[in-house]
């Protein structure tokens, strides 16, 4: 997955089927707030202490900025970069642009966040979307949750299998990942997607698939217990979780990694 969109086409075509819901999904995700990005997927997403007025921040990929070092944090780097905003079927909005990059790392997590040029309620007022709220709570396994790419502008409906102690893919090692069940076959291109659950609430980013079986090597994840037991899941999916950053966010939509219960990398 860390590949994102290279080589995929024929991969997406498969998807179409394997992107169906299991009989006992709800659907309820559209593809408000949802953004694309040239190479992954993205949405605007709302903290819980930001303001109407507060710059609009938009969640993807560390891996969607660039293949980082497995220990590298990037930390209120100007960045201008674009996104083409989704209305709930899918039509393109318009575009929003970045003026830095407030967060993005690949330690631990993978996860970036880029402060846009817009707040949320001149977001509202433009093109009468909102953003997608973060939860601050930890998913339950078992959760049902959906996968929503605005790259391929398709949604993958699934559940939260179980978490994975850690999870390492190449040089890189994620924490407490979240584990899709089987029908989340998620392809290059999906990577940044939000993880939406049945409140509407993003609780994830989607970030790679063990793709052909192999053991810990790039697109090829494997979990890691806390006993070192290895194991690989051919064709599963995961996510990482986002409840824990929502406490490296303070007043005006600003991280402080120094924020008590704040464990972001720094």
């Amino acid at each position: 997955m860390i590949k994102r969109v290279v080589g995929v086409v024929a991969a997406a075509l498969a998807g179409v089927v394997l992107a169906t819901a299991p009989a006992d999904a709800r659907e309820t995700a559209d593809f408000t707030a949802i953004v694309a990005l040239n190479n992954c997927s993205g949405s605007v997403v709302r903290p819980p202490t930001a303001t109407d007025n507060d710059p609009a921040l938009v969640l993807t990929n560390g891996h969607c900025v660039k293949l980082m070092g497995a220990n590298e944090v990037i930390v209120n780097q100007a960045a201008s970069r674009t996104f083409t905003l989704l209305g709930p079927s899918g039509n393109n909005l318009g575009t929003l642009r970045s003026t830095k990059l407030s967060y993005a790392t690949m330690k631990n997590t993978d996860a970036a966040f880029y402060q846009l040029s817009s707040t949320y309620a001149q977001i509202q007022q433009q093109y009468g979307t909102r953003a997608l709220d973060l939860s601050a709570t930890r998913p339950a396994q078992g959760t049902g949750i959906q996968v929503v790419s605005g790259y391929w502008k398709r949604t993958y409906t699934c559940a939260v299998d179980g978490f994975a102690y850690q999870l390492k893919e190449g040089s890189w090692t994620w924490k407490d990942s979240i584990r899709y069940t089987r029908p989340c076959n998620v392809i290059g291109g999906t990577s940044g997607s939000p993880i939406i659950d049945g409140a509407g609430k993003v609780v994830g980013v989607n970030n790679t698939i063990n793709e052909s079986g192999g053991r810990c090597t790039t697109n090829n994840p494997c979990e890691v217990s806390q006993t070192g037991q290895v194991t690989v899941r051919s064709g599963i999916g995961y996510a990482q979780q986002t409840y824990d950053i929502t406490r490296c966010i303070t007043t005006g939509n600003q991280f402080n990694l120094t924020l008590p219960g704040c464990t972001l990398p720094r």
